[in-house]
């Protein structure tokens, strides 16, 4: 019959098979294709894998190298020309509307394929079936759905399943995920957290966390953030289906010692992100101060810094805009000055991959020395806190 196959079901039981096939499907492209095959961030039981492989042949056509390689690009490339699918590149709209045709046009590059494929399935099933008839998939899928619900909501149901993907992968996390939302740490992009619960697509909303901690397992790292592609990846290790390899840190902290040692540089480095989102609070404090200080000496002054909030607050993605317009309105505030200046030298502590751990651990030590001698309150008590991380 045209409404009714194996399973007659109310209208409402139509919707919610549809949101649960679907939400199969964006398990498997977080679980799957994101954590497990583009970053390895954890390793599947091949009969977890296999079925990811052959969900995902079935309800979206993609082909795991091609994925993989787009995505990987993605983070080495992000926000620049090369980027597959920036929004601050292409703009918002064609990211969030037409995001999938930016993925088919970048997996015709062979040079994309041969420098980011690497290490993905490569068995006789991936290179006779899945990748050469992906498209054979979506045609099963449709019988079975036909079959199961009737011609007209199944068919309904499979251009549910098509287009599901396609909008909320490529283009609300493409898109919306670099453009809107909040940011729990200034990374080198323009990456965003969309909402702090992850569960319509999976966890990747949270995708700002992502890109700071690119080879976590784990998405969330908030108390008040969920990742329901987490908890699916925990309910699969029990079942010894999955292996765990690497998670965000989670800081660690003990009494404050009187000097950094190697321990606390190892500490800091490890948490950097999180060093920075703390020292973020304490430029916000600064800025605080210095406007409430230079309204009473100085209203003009305290005027020109009141804008300056967000700009200050800026390490990563944008932040060069901006530089030039910074400096010359923190001309008034010495503190703040000092506060932007020892921000920078913070973060190319760790990024000076040629030093040696004692001259690191030095400069560290040096770092805090003069942070606590600046007399600024909000920098001491930073000070205090960096030599607390274990």
């Amino acid at each position: 019959m045209v409404f009714s196959g194996w399973l007659d079901l109310p209208w409402w039981g139509y919707v919610v098979a549809a949101l649960l096939l679907t939400h199969v499907t964006i398990a498997s492209v977080t679980i799957y294709l994101h954590r497990c095959q583009a970053h390895r961030a954890l390793e599947l039981h091949p009969v977890a894998a296999h079925f990811f492989r052959l969900w995902l042949w079935l309800t979206t056509g993609m082909v795991t190298k091609e994925w993989a390689a787009i995505h990987r690009k993605h983070h080495a490339k992000c926000e620049n020309p090369e980027d597959p699918h920036s929004p601050q590149i292409y703009g918002i709209n064609r990211v969030l509307w037409l995001g999938v045709f930016l993925y088919v046009k970048e997996s015709h590059n062979k040079e994309t394929m041969e420098r980011y494929g690497h290490g993905t399935p490569d068995d006789w099933i991936e290179r006779n079936v899945y990748t050469p008839n992906s498209v054979w998939g979506l045609w099963l899928m449709g019988a079975i759905n036909i079959a199961l619900f009737g011609l007209v909501p199944g068919m309904l149901i499979l251009l549910t399943q098509i287009i599901w993907i396609p909008f909320w992968a490529a283009g609300v996390i493409n898109g919306i995920g670099h453009f809107f939302g909040y940011r729990s740490y200034e990374v080198a992009d323009a990456s965003t957290n969309i909402v702090p619960w992850g569960i319509l697509i999976g966890g990747e909303e949270l995708h700002n966390n992502h890109h700071a901690y690119a080879t976590s397992a784990k998405l969330s790292a908030k108390w008040y953030e969920f990742d329901i592609g987490w908890m699916y990846i925990r309910i699969l290790e029990a079942l010894g289906l999955a292996t765990v390899k690497k998670v965000l840190p989670t800081p660690r902290f003990e009494p404050a010692k009187t000097m950094c040692d190697h321990d606390t540089l190892h500490a800091v480095i490890a948490n950097r992100y999180d060093v920075l989102a703390r020292y973020t609070k304490a430029v916000k404090r600064t800025w605080s101060d210095e406007v409430e200080r230079l309204q009473h000496w100085s209203p003009r002054d305290a005027e020109s810094l009141k804008p300056l909030k967000r700009a200050l607050v800026r390490i990563g993605y944008g932040a060069e805009t901006d530089r030039a317009r910074v400096a010359e309105a923190l001309k008034p505030s010495k503190p703040l000055q000092v506060a932007v200046s020892m921000r920078e030298e913070l973060i190319a502590l760790w990024e000076r991959s040629n030093a040696s751990k004692e001259q690191l651990l030095r400069q560290l030590q040096d770092w805090c020395h003069r942070a606590e001698a600046s007399g600024i309150t909000p920098l001491v008590d930073f000070s205090r806190r960096l030599r607390s991380y274990a």
